[in-house]
């Protein structure tokens, strides 16, 4: 969010971001380390370095920084493809087809919503309250 709100040309620093959040600079360091290894963001190094979103904010989705920073997005662990083969039961399990069910509309709504999405959301929330509010991630 912290970049789709404030798509620049140029990166963005983390010292910026951590001040708009509220974080420490450490811990969004170890936040953007993971978003680039997934391909969501890029790095610059240097004086005028930092972060940009690697594609335009429609073009990522909230799933897709979830897994990234999460790992699945599942409610319960023994619907993951490596259960398959360490569960006995996983085969007759009834409740296995709820989770499933439920994994898969948590999976359809976070791929449906983009960053961009979010960030007309923030700038709607915002304009009701009549000032832009801090924002966390």
């Amino acid at each position: 969010m912290a970049l789709a709100l404030h798509q620049e040309t140029e990166p963005v620093s983390l010292k910026s971001i951590s001040e708009r959040c509220g974080l420490s600079e450490a811990y969004i360091l170890q936040i953007f380390l993971v978003l680039r290894r997934a391909g969501i963001v890029t790095s610059t190094r240097g004086a005028q370095g930092g972060y940009m979103l690697s594609r335009d904010p429609s073009q990522i989705n909230a799933g897709e920084v979830l897994v990234a920073l999460e790992g699945p997005l599942v409610p319960v662990s023994c619907i993951e493809e490596s259960c398959v083969t360490s569960c006995d039961r996983w085969e007759r399990c009834a409740t296995r087809l709820l989770w499933e069910r439920i994994a898969h509309k948590i999976r359809n709504l976070t791929e449906s919503i983009t960053l961009e999405d979010l960030v007309r959301s923030y700038y709607d929330i915002n304009r009701n309250v009549g000032r832009l509010m801090d924002y966390s991630i």
